[in-house]
């Protein structure tokens, strides 16, 4: 049952005219996100793995979260203030039969994110796989509306943080290893609302390529998941018209991050073991360029 917050910088600065997600937000949600199916069976996948997830409180990262506990993986996640989805979280992992450590602190400091992969370790004993999930969005219908401090704060905490937590993981990851880099639909599509946040999908996507040709030699597999719309706290905080969210695809509906998580057990374990520098697109039958 243990935290810690790690964050030796003050708090983001919010902009008056976005809408931050609010601890316990995941728990109004109506209807309430599907995190992992009740049927799933672990089959000890990832069975004595260490995990390390951004954004690992809710949506994405506490489906991933589950799924890799349900695969027998000790995780670690980091958070930034939502303290009720992060205990929430844990109490999943540990049902799950596994011990979940939270790390709060801000992504967008180097420093945090270094001391995130250190106390990990410190923590478990090892590092076997890193999750680059954290990330923001603040819709504008205009290329004029994205103010000049959107768009730093925006690269600074969607793509930033990929540099400074690989950098320190790759002192403890080895052969068989994985990371994974959860980038977007959008950066394959574009889109009409979020212009510096698909733009930061598309330099995530460009580095998991570039990454993972770097890392190759070492057999540390880099990979990515580029989800479509997925049903999250992320969708009703930053929009104001969710009726129709999702409706658009092929399949005519949202996703639910149960729908997501199997992606990344099977990025992470040794299924995927002839895969590297690719992307999951898991986004209801959109068909994307690769």
């Amino acid at each position: 049952m243990e935290t810690k917050n790690l964050s030796t910088m003050s708090k983001p600065k919010e902009f008056p005219e976005q809408q931050q997600e609010q601890p316990g937000k995941e728990n109004k949600m109506n209807p309430e996100p599907e995190i992992i199916r009740k049927n799933y069976k672990g089959s000890e996948k990832l069975k004595g793995k260490v995990a390390l997830i951004t954004g690992g409180d809710s949506g994405i990262g506490r489906s991933v979260a589950v799924h890799f506990a349900k695969e027998g993986a000790n995780v670690a996640i980091v958070y930034l203030k939502e303290d009720e989805d992060a205990k929430k979280t844990r109490k999943l992992v540990e049902e799950a039969g596994q011990e979940c450590f939270l790390l709060e602190g801000d992504v967008k400091d180097d420093i945090f994110c270094k001391k995130a992969v250190d106390e990990t370790v410190k923590k478990f004993g090892g590092l076997n796989i890193l999750v680059n999930n954290a990330g923001m969005q603040v819709p504008k219908d205009a290329p004029e509306e994205v103010t000049k401090e959107q768009l730093h704060t925006t690269f600074e905490t969607n793509i930033y943080p990929y540099f400074y937590t690989v950098k320190e993981a790759l002192k403890h990851l080895k052969a068989g290893d994985s990371i994974i880099n959860t980038t977007s639909v959008t950066a394959y599509r574009g889109s009409t609302h979020l212009l510096d946040y698909s733009s930061t999908k598309g330099a995530i996507t460009a580095y998991t390529r570039s990454l993972s040709k770097m890392l190759a030699e070492k057999n540390i597999r880099v990979n990515g998941v580029a989800p479509g719309p997925i049903w999250t706290p992320l969708i009703p905080a930053t929009f104001d018209d969710v009726e129709d969210f999702g409706k658009k695809v092929p399949m005519g509906r949202a996703g639910q991050p149960s729908e997501v998580g199997p992606a990344y057990v099977y990025l992470a374990c040794e299924d995927s073991s002839y895969m590297t520098g690719q992307v999951l697109h898991i986004n209801g039958g959109e068909v994307v360029g690769a």
